[in-house]
């Protein structure tokens, strides 16, 4: 650590520099020599740091949306050049160059404070090795050797021995609880911004290995703080919980005022939206403006929560605008009562047993009139017989030729011979 931490030695002296000038202010009203006056001069270095970065932390926030955006095009470069590496990789960058992503942007608010951090411990090394560094003076050496947090020197480690500790006037049991519990509030703190990340703002609705990823980092970065924080003086400890609760408190805010479209947190602000619109009749704030103008432009591009969130606005008898704003609408509350009578009088779906039963009844009800037909059928038969039978033959005709009776030809008869008589 101390071998990586002298590489950042060119940047000691501004931080050196600005512990000082905090220190003045806060010696002025704790005390010189007081762990307060040290530990809030590096809390307040922190958050300095932290307010430079907020650019940083904007691009990692589009950064790691647009990453969960393109998971699905990604996954699909990698199937279809499987075999091929090279081709995957211009593919994947082409992808890249095409979004305006840049993979790297979720890492550059970690990677532009790293150098901070290694010099911070540089210094405080520097203190507890008795040696002057940057803008602390003799004096200044002196002052922050004497001060305590909670009982423990800013300079002190979870792993000095005791001879160590007692140079700088402290128990080893007071530094090992103290540094102890602030590793312990380090690794929850990063566990929480990570939990709070995965379970709020992640779209439910694409299924990546980027989630994936995302859910082993959870675990793995506290415990990577965990071993690393044994190795850190005190004052680093502070630096480093008061970094990653201000990571915390500033993902929180995000999450709440611009959520990641799909994700539960979209459909809790949506929520509290539609409830302010409902209070007040308009959408306040240009912030909420903004996100109705987003949800609009979409059109049938919206997610399942957006068109929730349109549905609940017509059945409140609003309409949202392409500016972000909302307007009375009849014709909306008309519609949204005319879609819910409709889906009311919708039958409901059966389920497979219910299917089956009706299937059974029908044909039964189909075999009970085939036998109710047949026995009419039946029944109609002997009179049909009856009519089919032939009429007796009445008398025939006048004119007509009388039969012949047998034995005798049909036709006129032709007179005897006059021998035969």
């Amino acid at each position: 650590m101390d071998t990586i931490a002298s590489l950042f030695s060119f940047i000691t002296w501004p931080v050196s520099w600005v512990i000082v000038q905090f220190h003045k202010l806060y010696g002025a009203i704790f005390g010189d020599d007081t762990g307060w006056a040290w530990g809030l001069s590096i809390v307040s270095l922190v958050v300095l740091i932290r307010i430079c970065l907020i650019p940083l932390f904007v691009k990692q926030i589009k950064s790691t949306r647009n990453m969960q955006v393109l998971q699905p095009k990604m996954k699909a470069i990698q199937e279809r050049y499987k075999s091929d590496k090279q081709r995957q990789s211009e593919e994947m960058m082409k992808l890249y160059k095409e979004t305006g992503t840049n993979p790297l942007s979720s890492c550059l608010p970690i990677l532009a404070q790293s150098p901070f951090f290694f010099a911070l411990y540089h210094v405080l090394s520097a203190i507890a090795s008795n040696k002057k560094i940057g803008v602390i003076d003799q004096s200044l050496l002196d002052s922050a050797r004497q001060a305590h947090i909670f009982g423990a020197p800013l300079a002190a480690k979870f792993m000095d021995s005791g001879e160590k500790v007692q140079a700088l006037g402290a128990s080893l049991t007071d530094v090992r609880v103290v540094t102890a519990v602030m590793i312990v509030m380090m690794s929850a703190s990063q566990f929480f911004t990570q939990r709070q990340l995965m379970t709020k703002n992640v779209d439910l609705t694409v299924k990546t290995p980027y989630m994936q990823q995302q859910k082993m980092l959870m675990y793995i970065f506290p415990l990577i703080f965990a071993v690393m924080g044994i190795n850190f003086p005190v004052g680093v400890l502070v630096y480093w919980l008061t970094t990653n609760v201000w990571t915390m408190g500033q993902q929180m805010y995000v999450i709440n005022q611009n959520p990641t479209p799909g994700s539960k947190a979209q459909d809790h602000y949506l929520g509290r939206l539609l409830k302010s619109v409902t209070a007040h009749g308009e959408v306040r704030g240009k912030t909420k403006r903004n996100t109705v103008k987003r949800i609009v432009s979409k059109g049938s591009d919206r997610n399942e929560i957006e068109r929730k969130f349109i549905t609940g606005l017509s059945k409140l008898g609003f309409a949202a605008q392409e500016d972000g704003t909302v307007i009375k609408s009849d014709t909306a509350l008309a519609e949204s009562e005319g879609g819910a009578a409709q889906r009311r009088q919708q039958p409901k779906r059966q389920t497979k047993a219910q299917r089956q039963t009706g299937t059974a009844q029908q044909a039964e009800a189909k075999d009970t009139e085939s036998t109710e037909s047949e026995s009419k059928t039946s029944l109609q038969k002997p009179d049909a017989s009856q009519d089919d039978k032939p009429k007796p033959a009445g008398k025939p005709a006048s004119g007509s030729s009388r039969q012949a009776k047998s034995g005798q030809r049909k036709g006129p008869q032709r007179p005897k011979h006059p021998s035969k008589k």
